[in-house]
C-alpha cells in the first residue's frame, strides 16, 4: 500500500485571499471607532463612501472580528450614576451652578396701549411689510390694514380662540379668516420663514442654505373638529403628525402633516424631498432609530444622501462595538440622554408647543395645519432677527 507523500510548507494550498487589504481593513476599523454605535448596513455604506467598495455584511463582520471587536449590548434596568446636585461641588471643590430654566425678561413682550404682546412692533412690521403689503400693488386698496390682519392671526396662534371670538378691536373675523386663507393659498407664511432663515444664518455667518438637516417626527392629539386622524400606537396618539427637517440650528427647511397612523420610516421620503426642492444643496441627514433600515436604505438609494442614524448609547438593538476585552460592568446610560444634533430638532418640536394653538391640532385641512407651524417659527425668529438688529446698532 503507496504511503502518502507530505507536502512541503511551500507547496501546501493556501486559502482564499482576503477580501479586504490591510489598508481597507484600517478604514473600516477607523469607523468604527469613530462612531461604535453604527450598524453593519450603516458600515457597509459608509465604506463604501469612503472606498467606492462595496462588501456585505458578513464580510464586515469577519473583519471585526479578526481586528478583536465584539459588539455588546447594555443590560436591562441600568442606570446612570446620578450627578452632583446644583450648588453641590462637583469633586474639583468648586461648586457647580444652578442651572436657569424658563423665559427671562428679555422673552416676554408686554405690548403697549394699541398691540397686544403677540402684535407685531413697528420694526417688525417693517421687515415684512414689503411681503404682506407690497408697494404698488394693483387692484382695489385692501379695506382693513394688512398689519392688522396679520396681528389677528398672530392673536389667535398665541391665544387658541376660535375665529369667531376675535376681540373687537380687530377686523371682523370672517375678513381676518378668508385673507388667512389667501395668504395660506400663496405660501406668504412659507415664504416669510424662508427669507428670515437665509438672514439669520448669515447673520451667524453661515452659508445661507443648510448642507446638513435634521429629520423627526411629533405626534399630536386633534380636537373634535374633525379631519384626517389617526392612531400611533406607538406614542398612544390619536391625532396627527408633525414631520419636520430642520438644518443644525433649529430653523425650518420642511414640513409635512400626516395623520399619526403613518409610519416615520413612510413619510421620511416625501418629507426629504420637499427639503431638497427648497435645499438641493443637502448633503448630510440626522435621524434617530425609527429611521433606520428600510427608510434609510431608501433615502441613500433615491437622494445619495449621507445618513446619520443617531441612536442611544443604551440602545440594544444594535448595540455597542468593542475592542478587546468587554467591559464586566455596564457604563451606558439609561433613561433621557441628550443625544447629539438630535436635541435640536426636539427643542424645535418644544418650541412649536408653546403657542395654544399648537397643542392640539384644531383643524379640519392639514394645509391649514400647516400653515400654522410656517406662521409661529416665523413670529419666533422674526422677533429674533429684529432683536439681534437692535442689539448691533446699539
Amino acid at each position: 500500500m503507496a504511503t502518502e507523500v507530505p507536502q512541503s510548507s511551500g507547496q501546501r494550498r493556501r486559502g482564499r485571499p482576503a477580501k479586504l487589504s490591510p489598508e481597507q481593513v484600517e478604514v473600516l476599523v477607523g469607523l468604527v471607532r469613530e462612531n461604535p454605535l453604527l450598524s453593519l448596513d450603516d458600515l457597509v455604506w459608509s465604506f463604501r463612501e469612503q472606498t467606492g467598495i462595496t462588501v456585505s455584511t458578513p464580510t464586515v463582520r469577519k473583519c471585526l472580528t479578526e481586528a478583536g471587536f465584539e459588539r455588546s449590548r447594555p443590560r436591562r434596568g441600568t442606570r446612570r450614576t446620578a450627578a452632583s446636585p446644583p450648588g453641590e461641588s462637583d469633586g474639583a471643590g468648586a461648586p457647580t451652578p444652578p442651572k436657569v430654566y424658563g423665559y427671562g425678561d428679555a422673552h416676554r413682550d408686554p405690548g403697549d396701549d394699541v398691540r397686544y404682546p403677540c402684535g407685531l412692533t413697528d420694526s417688525e412690521w417693517e421687515q415684512v411689510r414689503e411681503l404682506f403689503d407690497p408697494p404698488g400693488r394693483p387692484g382695489r386698496p385692501p379695506r382693513y390694514p394688512r398689519r392688522q390682519v396679520l396681528d389677528a392671526c398672530l392673536y389667535v396662534l398665541r391665544s387658541g380662540c376660535a375665529w369667531r371670538m376675535l376681540p373687537k378691536d380687530f377686523p371682523p373675523w370672517d375678513a381676518v379668516y378668508r385673507t388667512f386663507r389667501r395668504w395660506l393659498a400663496k405660501g406668504l407664511f412659507e415664504q416669510m420663514y424662508d427669507e428670515l432663515r437665509r438672514l439669520w444664518r448669515s447673520r451667524q455667518r453661515r452659508n445661507p442654505e443648510p448642507s446638513a438637516a435634521i429629520l423627526d417626527s411629533q405626534s399630536v392629539k386633534t380636537s373634535p373638529q374633525g379631519g384626517p386622524k389617526g392612531y400611533d400606537a406607538g406614542k398612544k396618539v390619536k391625532g396627527r403628525k408633525r414631520h419636520l427637517v430642520t438644518d443644525t440650528l433649529g430653523l425650518l427647511v420642511a414640513v409635512l402633516v400626516t395623520v399619526a397612523s403613518i409610519q416615520d420610516r413612510d413619510a421620511a421620503l416625501p418629507t426629504v424631498n420637499l427639503a431638497l426642492q427648497k435645499v438641493p444643496g443637502i448633503k448630510k441627514l440626522y435621524v434617530d432609530g425609527g429611521y433606520a433600515g428600510r427608510a434609510t436604505a431608501d433615502l441613500r438609494t433615491h437622494h445619495a444622501i449621507q445618513v446619520e442614524v443617531v441612536r442611544h448609547p443604551g440602545n440594544r438593538n444594535v448595540g455597542r462595538w468593542h475592542q478587546g476585552q468587554i467591559p464586566l460592568w455596564d457604563d451606558a446610560p439609561a433613561g433621557f440622554v441628550v443625544l447629539p444634533k438630535r436635541w435640536i430638532i426636539e427643542r424645535t418640536n418644544a418650541w412649536n408647543d408653546r403657542p395654544r394653538r399648537m397643542n392640539k391640532d384644531h383643524d379640519r385641512n392639514l394645509a391649514v395645519s400647516t400653515g400654522w407651524i410656517w406662521l409661529a417659527e416665523g413670529r419666533r425668529l422674526l422677533r429674533r432677527v429684529v432683536l439681534e438688529a437692535a442689539q448691533d446698532a446699539a
